[in-house]
């Protein structure tokens, strides 16, 4: 995973699947965790999860899901990519990785490295498009045609307008017409997806948590600027850390977000694609007590190593435990009365009518009041506009201090701003 400019939930809106079984995970092993057999029939018969993705193509790992009809995402390891360019070395590869195992292993993709073009690895992002080129040769000639070959990028291959419309991004200059067009019309020619890493967390304004937790993580990726509007894309890795070295990785926070999108994941389209649907892989599968680095490395799972739920998002089946823990009770946001969010004196009309536009872009809020016509129209002035918006937010969201806080340009009020027939 890499880390994203500030931007990042800025610029990728993405309409997740329609139903809950579109939702995958990622499947990594660094720590003491379970056999891999242990594992497949874990989320075969106890969860919804129907999808995993592993980072390598781990014999075992691919036995263990033979049989399940869990689909599985392979990853050739960045290093072999310079190999697999010689199509004599790709056949090799397909041979012995896929045609022991598929298709009693259900595999669905093969993704060529990860997050390739921030390497700075100039014969790997050299031979990048010819390894998938071969790899999917080699499946053909193999006659095997359905597993499709792509590889994960990360989110910083956009470049970011801050003051843009979320449309407005476009992929980096010198990778977009050199690199990720020729990218593109691969994936058009062979019909496979377009795969992003977006991480609000390592991106987002420490100030405003709760637009990073409840907002989803994706806008727009650009693909239309290149004449590829119509090439699918699969979210291979997005997530939130139940604890790290600072107060927004909670429990609370990863299951809002986790929580989020998985609520995403029952909505199709978005202004820019009405009618799409994407997959989407959560990170991860588990707590990787075994991976090194900072805390939040090791806290991303759904799960502990004995199966039961870090927190609960909904994804096991009747409400099971999982294992031997129960889920732990996550603080319920309050109720209580008493309680308004308005905008701030100070907060520009810009500031203000950005506050506008997501809260009424994300569903779940009526805006219908503040429009010509409604019971908030008048006075038709964007900060009054922009206090009814923010504040249905606020209340939808629990009434808690970080739900008002909109980069600041929010507060919590005791006096109710009502006024005639605008009701808050």
């Amino acid at each position: 995973m890499a880390k994203a400019p500030p931007s990042i939930s800025l610029l990728l809106l993405l309409a997740l699947p329609a139903v809950i079984s579109a939702i995958g995970v990622n499947y990594g092993t660094l720590g003491n965790l379970p056999p891999p057999t242990e594992v497949a029939n874990f989320l075969k018969t106890q969860t919804l999860i129907d999808s995993v993705k592993i980072f390598n193509v781990d014999p075992n790992i691919l036995r263990a899901f033979a049989g399940t009809g869990i689909s599985v995402v392979v990853t050739v390891p960045n290093g072999d990519i310079p190999a697999l360019a010689n199509g004599r070395q790709a056949r090799r590869w397909v041979s012995a990785n896929i045609l022991p195992f598929h298709p009693q292993t259900k595999i669905k993709y093969i993704s060529v490295g990860n997050e390739i073009l921030l390497t700075g690895d100039n014969n790997m992002i050299s031979n990048l498009l010819p390894a998938m080129r071969n790899l999917n040769k080699a499946l053909v000639r193999a006659g095997v045609r359905d597993v499709k070959v792509t590889t994960a990028h990360s989110l910083n291959i956009i470049a970011y307008d801050l003051n843009g419309a979320p449309s407005t991004g476009r992929f980096r200059p010198g990778w977009d017409k050199g690199v990720l067009a020729p990218i593109l019309a691969y994936h058009r020619r062979t019909r496979s997806p377009f795969m992003i890493n977006p991480y609000p967390y390592f991106g987002f304004d420490p100030k405003n948590v709760n637009f990073a937790i409840f907002r989803s993580p994706y806008k727009a990726v650009p693909m239309k600027a290149l004449g590829y509007g119509d090439v699918n894309i699969v979210v291979g890795e997005t997530g939130w850390p139940s604890n790290c070295d600072a107060p927004w990785c909670s429990l609370e926070n990863a299951a809002w977000f986790n929580r989020n999108i998985i609520k995403r994941s029952q909505r199709q389209g978005t202004p820019l694609m009405p009618n799409r649907r994407f997959e989407t892989y959560i990170f991860g599968l588990f707590n990787e007590e075994g991976k090194p680095g900072p805390t939040a490395e090791r806290n991303w799972g759904l799960f502990h190593s004995d199966f039961s739920p870090v927190y609960d998002v909904g994804l096991l089946r009747n409400g099971q435990g999982g294992g031997g823990r129960p889920a732990p009770a996550l603080p319920a946001p309050s109720t209580a009365g008493g309680k308004w969010c308005v905008a701030k004196l100070g907060a520009s009309d810009a500031q203000l009518q950005g506050n506008i536009d997501w809260v009424c872009s994300q569903g779940g809020v009526d805006c219908k009041p503040i429009q010509a016509g409604g019971s908030c129209f008048n006075p038709n002035s964007v900060r009054t506009h922009a206090s009814f918006v923010m504040n249905a937010y606020f209340q939808k969201n629990g009434r808690t201090d970080g739900s008002c806080n909109f980069s600041g340009t929010g507060v919590v009020v005791g006096n109710n701003p009502s006024n005639g027939a605008c009701r808050y």
